[in-house]
């Protein structure tokens, strides 16, 4: 009930929302929203003003192209279990991975600003420099490293670390504030 009152609630408003997905969706809900073609990408249209951006697509909205990838892996992955407080559809799988690089070849490895929910690795290890633990990276933040190292862009926007924060001149993490995308 609550989730549906805050959609009704944002439904209503003068402008447009779009998401990409982190890692405790509700993805087998997320799943079965239809997938419409959306500024020039797929997405999952949850309202008319709604809109889950798919992964692995370029959108182009306001005359600026936007990369998504939504998704990550867990980092107590070992501490959960699936169907009850993890699903394996929080990772991306190859054929999103593949999807995303196809795209950005598409654009020639070009766009004005990337929008995830993990970041790079190089940022996630400095994001992590003053922790004791060993920081533990994925296959997602190598595939990410790789994209900041071959692409062209602007900004990277990432939400993973729960922290509003800018970390490099083009790389910023997103939590609770809204930032105008420059």
């Amino acid at each position: 009930k609550g989730e549906k009152a805050t959609l009704d609630k944002l439904s209503k408003k003068p402008y447009t929302v779009c998401f990409v997905d982190g890692t405790h969706e509700n993805f087998e809900l997320l799943s079965k929203y239809p997938v419409v073609e959306y500024c020039g990408g797929k997405a999952h249209k949850i309202r008319d003003n709604i809109f889950h951006l798919l992964r692995g697509q370029v959108f182009e909205i306001e005359g600026e192209k936007i990369f998504a990838m939504g998704g990550g892996e867990s980092p107590d992955i070992d501490l959960r279990f699936e169907n009850n407080t993890w699903s394996k559809d929080e990772i991306p799988n190859a054929d999103e991975l593949r999807e995303g690089v196809q795209n950005l070849e598409r654009e020639k490895f070009e766009v004005d600003f990337i929008v995830t929910h993990e970041p790079p690795q190089k940022i996630k290890a400095f994001l992590n420099l003053k922790d004791k633990e060993n920081v533990r990276f994925t296959g997602l933040n190598s595939y990410f490293e790789e994209i900041n190292s071959s692409c062209k862009f602007t900004r990277w926007y990432f939400g993973s670390i729960h922290e509003d924060k800018v970390i490099s001149p083009c790389h910023t993490a997103v939590y609770r504030n809204l930032v105008k995308m420059q």
